[in-house]
């Protein structure tokens, strides 16, 4: 009978309570914080990167190319081509419409490239590098005249940009389907981004 008491009045017994429901509330209540520190991060990221593309766009637009295989002048593209400064929409033939435009590269390609990504680098993750650029330069004849400087439209890309979360988001990634190992949540992988702009004189100019 007395041991049946104690059972009974330990069973009826609220002190504590208060620290276990305290414990559940500043538990959910930190991985709200810290989320919300996150998604804070994630947003001043993808604002910094959309910056750091358009101020590498400029960048490229007014540099030597990136890619090898730019040329720098109109030159004719047949032995019987127009006289020099007739523009390449028209009768003349240049050598951009004869030869293919340049394949896509990345900023590794060039030391140009590399100085491009050391301009923008402190606007974006701490684990971006040269190689999340890519640069395009495709042949427009509406902005090329035979002769005269070969100038394409510029288009940087930032790919393959990954972000890391810090909150533990760990077993809510995984509820959604996601995989990781250890106690690290999976990166996130930006979408990519471009801008494309009217290349200025590729003719003239230096890396630097």
């Amino acid at each position: 009978m007395r041991g049946m008491r104690h059972l009974r009045r330990l069973r009826d017994d609220e002190e504590g309570t208060t620290l276990v429901e305290l414990a559940f509330v500043v538990a959910v209540f930190l991985l709200m914080f810290f989320m919300l520190l996150d998604f804070g991060r994630l947003a001043y990221n993808w604002a910094m990167a959309e910056k750091a593309v358009q101020m590498a766009a400029r960048m490229a637009a007014v540099r030597p190319a990136v890619c090898l295989g730019v040329p720098t002048i109109n030159e004719p593209g047949t032995a019987n081509a127009a006289k020099f400064g007739l523009p390449c929409s028209g009768a003349a033939v240049c050598q951009g419409e004869t030869v293919p435009s340049a394949a896509p590269c990345s900023g590794t390609a060039s030391a140009t490239g590399t100085q491009i990504f050391d301009s923008v680098a402190g606007l974006l993750p701490g684990n971006a590098t040269a190689a999340n650029l890519r640069f395009r330069y495709s042949y427009d004849p509406a902005m090329n005249f035979l002769g005269g400087p070969y100038v394409p439209v510029v288009t940087v890309e930032l790919q393959d940009l990954r972000f890391q979360f810090a909150s533990p988001l760990l077993g809510l990634a995984r509820i959604a389907g996601a995989t990781a190992n250890g106690n690290t949540p999976p990166p996130l992988t930006f979408p990519a981004m471009s801008v494309s702009l009217p290349g200025e004189d590729l003719a003239l100019g230096q890396a630097g």
